[in-house]
């Protein structure tokens, strides 16, 4: 009898074109173009091709728009969990007030359920946004599970050459200063822990970068790297898939509908890191990088990954605990 795998998760933010332009700065945002139907296809015939489900974290805005109805319906139909990367997509959430965000979380579960007929019950904050009350307002509505610390130290990096990148005014970048977070996240934990409020609490599930270095192991930093040299991508994934079977950390993989597009797709997203690649080289790249996580691992959606999962005890209060993430959540590779 083969021994059995140890548990990775696989999860997707659906960022539409519109939220990657109103990022940027760009005016045109506000048609709310989409990519939707053109790469929703693409990313179900690789999952197909690996008999593997994920997650997908939709926008309420797309839900709500009837043009994005039917391929968000394909999503849900081919059996992937739905859940909730707000309304908005604003990666200031921290700034909402408890009636805000409360409304923020009512309107996108609304819109995903009047499309899917499903509830969400995972969450994960545009630009890795999260705040005591983001948590709290989780909690109170029967979240079980949050995917938005990602534990690295190059935050601000990431920030920075957003910016350059932008034509955001001085404003809007006030508004977007926490973007990507700090360098001070690289202590957070890359395992599964708990938040608590009173007597409740939330499964975290961070974003997994590669153990002890904390750089980012995501399918868009793989396709960066694969701009210079795609052996170096999967030489890079396969070293950072042996830290995780050292450390024990079960790697959790996140997607962009952008690592399935390319130059020959869409100019308007040249600005965007590997956006200069033709979308079959990023396929392939990809196919390879899935094929090391499935021979490693066993690959799941998130909220089966959380059933599965024996959370350790140690839990963290939600309150003085998230914004800036202090010492106290070090621990864990």
């Amino acid at each position: 009898m083969s021994k059995s795998l140890p548990l990775s998760s696989l999860s997707m933010d659906l960022d539409n074109k519109w939220s990657y332009l109103k990022t940027h700065g760009d005016p045109n945002w506000e048609s709310y173009p989409s990519y939707l139907d053109t790469v929703v296809p693409r990313i179900l015939e690789f999952l197909d091709a690996f008999d593997t489900k994920l997650t997908v974290f939709i926008i309420g805005q797309d839900a709500a728009l009837e043009k994005n109805h039917a391929a968000i319906k394909k999503i849900s139909d081919a059996g992937h969990e739905i859940a909730n990367h707000s309304f908005l997509h604003e990666p200031w959430l921290h700034l909402y007030t408890p009636q805000q965000l409360e409304d923020e979380f009512q309107k996108t579960e609304d819109a995903i359920e009047a499309v899917t007929g499903k509830r969400t019950v995972g969450f994960r904050g545009p630009g890795f946004s999260l705040s005591d009350q983001v948590l709290k307002t989780m909690i109170r509505r029967g979240y079980e599970y949050d995917c938005s610390t990602f534990p690295t130290y190059l935050g601000p990096i990431a920030r920075a050459y957003s910016f350059i990148r932008s034509n955001l005014s001085s404003q809007q970048k006030e508004e977007r200063k926490d973007l990507f977070g700090s360098w001070k996240d690289g202590f957070q934990s890359n395992k599964p822990f708990k938040w608590t409020s009173g007597e409740k609490s939330i499964v975290e599930v961070p974003v997994t970068t590669m153990p002890i270095f904390k750089v980012p192991i995501h399918a868009t930093y793989l396709h960066f790297l694969g701009g210079y040299s795609p052996m170096l991508a999967k030489m890079y994934f396969w070293k950072a898939l042996k830290l995780c079977r050292l450390t024990g950390v079960e790697p959790s993989f996140l997607l962009h509908p952008l690592d399935f597009l390319g130059e020959d797709d869409d100019q308007d997203l040249s600005f965007f890191p590997a956006m200069n690649q033709p979308a079959a080289k990023k396929i392939a790249l990809l196919h390879s990088c899935m094929g090391l996580l499935k021979k490693n691992f066993e690959v799941m959606p998130m909220r089966e990954y959380v059933s599965r999962k024996n959370v350790p005890s140690r839990q963290r209060c939600v309150t003085s605990c998230v914004a800036g993430v202090t010492g106290e959540l070090a621990g864990g590779s």
